[in-house]
């Protein structure tokens, strides 16, 4: 496994469902933090994940302060609309953590404020957009990631 792809929160079982399959396609493992905004028995995170989701990694933390215990020593990127730096300049590594917000309000304020150093954005090139879909942004990522690692 090349990436690991963190989701805090997540409230909408479709996105959740594509970005598990986005994970299985690009070999990233995905990392799920509770509360959701779901059961993981909606039917919608299965058709989303189609029966692609029997073969996925998936590690599930009770909450966000679990994830960080479990994880104190990985190397992090933060994705978030508030970041100065963009998804291109993340330092892309074999086992780099992408951290993903739930889809109402993107990450923490507290969070956003401690890893200001490790915030990055996608660029967004109109001003009546204020963010896209997350499993469209964990593609983008991702697959960025996969491209400067040569996969």
């Amino acid at each position: 496994m090349s990436l690991n792809i963190v989701l805090i929160e997540p409230e909408i079982p479709n996105n959740t469902g594509n970005i598990g399959r986005l994970a299985l396609g690009s070999g990233s493992k995905l990392h799920l933090v509770k509360p959701f905004g779901f059961e993981l028995t909606d039917k919608r995170l299965k058709r989303a994940g189609l029966d692609y989701w029997q073969h996925l990694e998936v590690i599930y933390y009770d909450n966000i302060d679990d994830f960080f215990s479990k994880n104190k020593n990985k190397k992090m990127a933060f994705l978030s609309a508030h970041g100065k730096k963009t998804h291109w300049d993340i330092p892309f590594e074999e086992d780099l953590f992408l951290v993903f917000g739930k889809e109402s309000v993107g990450l923490p304020k507290s969070l956003i404020e401690k890893e200001a150093n490790n915030l990055y954005k996608i660029p967004l090139h109109s001003q009546h957009i204020r963010s896209l879909n997350i499993a469209n942004a964990v593609s983008i990522v991702v697959y960025e990631g996969l491209r400067q690692l040569n996969h």
